[in-house]
């Protein structure tokens, strides 16, 4: 892969990195507040949406960590090494982990009775895309698995 390729996805990484922070610091807590003031009756889950939601925000970018130090191994050819499996394996961890506390948030708000079809969409939306992620990173993972163990093969019998 060209190191053009790579600086481009590192800055991309980074980018989406910074836009989920400000959106956690500065959107997040005033849009919160907007609801709460327009719709009182559900002012009560204030605080466990902002709760779910900066949860969602720390395997999110724990996930865009591992994503770069992904890309540092491939800028260095080592590609096919341990450090790139661990790091699909922790991607896929996060990205389960993610849709784990959307479905748990999707069920809180079912039960509170606050559940509104927007959001309901916007939290399966999420949820499909964090699954997809994770099979996506898992095939990857199996496939350098095997590639790695072809490598080690091909190393010992040269």
């Amino acid at each position: 892969m060209k190191r053009g390729t790579t600086i481009f996805l590192k800055g991309a990484v980074v980018a989406l990195g910074a836009i989920v922070f400000i959106l956690c610091v500065v959107w997040l807590p005033t849009m919160a507040k907007h609801s709460a003031d327009l719709f009182p009756e559900f002012a009560y889950l204030k605080w466990p949406v902002l709760i779910g939601l900066y949860l969602t925000a720390v395997p999110f970018n724990l996930a865009l960590y591992q994503a770069f130090k992904l890309l540092k191994c491939i800028e260095k050819k080592h590609a096919f090494s341990g450090k790139a499996i661990r790091a699909l394996e922790r991607i896929k961890l996060y990205a389960l982990l993610i849709t784990a506390i959307y479905v748990a948030g999707i069920v809180f708000l079912l039960i509170q009775n606050a559940l509104h079809p927007g959001i309901a969409m916007v939290g399966i939306i999420i949820s499909f895309a964090s699954v997809t992620i994770s099979i996506f990173a898992a095939v990857l993972q199996e496939l350098l698995k095997n590639a790695n163990e072809l490598k080690s093969e091909n190393d010992l019998t040269v």
